[in-house]
């Protein structure tokens, strides 16, 4: 039985932050993983399913159990080898998106020996883990803040390096391991740790909708996809042919969209007015806004698109003021007001 096809991207009911995050990741890798946090049943997990199913898919080099391209020499797996040795099969595949459990065991998420192999045949083997299965796709963590202290610290040295080291049962094994990282979760429920919080490159709030017609929309349009996923994806075909060929578009035109000086130096100022560490917040800043340019076909980074994504790259990177409590996203968008519209 064929899987049911994924809830339209354009069929969600609002979520326009969340929507334009998963967006912006989607274009340019290098912005980083997305954190949304918020009330559970908004739509979290089925933006991000919808929106990989909006992508093109992805070539694979046949048989290779990391998704390896057949243009990236990165990937040293025996079948990648032997494939630029000589042809081997490709094939297109969709782009992955893996769900990371919290009670997933190490050995699950970055791999372990192969007992099968090892016990029937005597052979050290490799199998591989999550993380592998991830590799050029999307690595999705629900309740990311309840994620266990060393899964957390594994994923930040997969995350700085884009590769997975194992070590196991005189096993060493390396492999690319690059993917969208998305979590989502419930602050409620406990806080993130700092170190895992700054790798992500843009978080959104999401909240339960308060106008009756919009819950009462969102209610029509999901029981409408359970009494028939074909017709109803097929009503939205349309719109969703739409935001792929902006996806495509977009990530063909980004590297010709400039950044210009004084945009530049309006996100430093920024970065520095709210007292952000680093300088991971400028650069996350000045990629999301570059991407969100060419989201809108346009060729020339300007100071609305910086006013635009300012929020959504900068509110997790904030310090706490105990003499402060209002919203971070509030605090943002007060800043870009005193700062880029002054």
């Amino acid at each position: 039985m064929a899987a049911r096809k994924p809830f339209p991207f354009t069929a969600i009911v609002g979520q326009d932050d969340m929507k334009r995050a998963i967006l912006i990741a989607a274009v340019d890798l290098s912005v980083g993983g997305v954190l949304v946090f918020g009330d559970r049943g908004t739509g979290k997990s089925t933006a991000v399913r919808a929106l990989a199913s909006l992508l093109p898919k992805m070539a694979v080099v046949e048989d290779c159990p990391y998704n390896g391209s057949p243009d990236d020499t990165r990937c040293q797996c025996a079948v990648c080898r032997s494939h630029r040795r000589k042809p081997r099969t490709v094939r297109q595949v969709p782009v992955p998106v893996i769900d990371l459990p919290l009670g997933a065991t190490e050995d699950r998420v970055v791999g372990a020996l192969d007992l099968e192999r090892a016990l029937g045949h005597g052979e050290k083997a490799f199998e591989p883990g999550l993380l592998a299965r991830a590799n050029r796709g999307f690595l999705y963590i629900d309740e990311v803040n309840l994620l266990e202290d060393h899964l957390v610290d594994l994923l930040l040295d997969v995350a700085a390096s884009g590769e997975n080291l194992v070590e196991r049962e005189g096993l060493s094994v390396r492999h690319p391991a690059r993917f969208v990282l998305v979590g989502s979760g419930n602050p409620e429920e406990g806080e993130l740790r700092p170190q895992l919080l700054d790798r992500f490159g843009l978080s959104v709030d999401v909240r339960t909708p308060t106008e009756l017609s919009m819950r009462v929309e969102v209610v029509k349009r999901r029981d409408a996809y359970e009494q028939d996923a074909v017709a109803f994806n097929r009503r939205w075909s349309r719109k969703d042919g739409a935001v792929r060929r902006q996806i495509a578009k977009a990530r063909e035109q980004l590297g010709d969209v400039s950044v210009p000086d004084d945009v530049l130096e309006a996100a430093a100022r920024l970065c520095m007015h709210l007292g952000t560490d680093g300088l991971r917040g400028e650069l996350t800043l000045v990629r999301a806004a570059r991407a969100h340019a060419a989201l809108q076909g346009r060729d020339v980074v300007s100071m609305s698109h910086l006013a635009d994504i300012a929020p959504i790259c900068l509110r997790h990177r904030l310090r706490r003021n105990p003499l402060d409590d209002t919203d971070a996203g509030v605090r943002v968008q007060r800043a870009v007001t005193e700062v880029l519209e002054a």
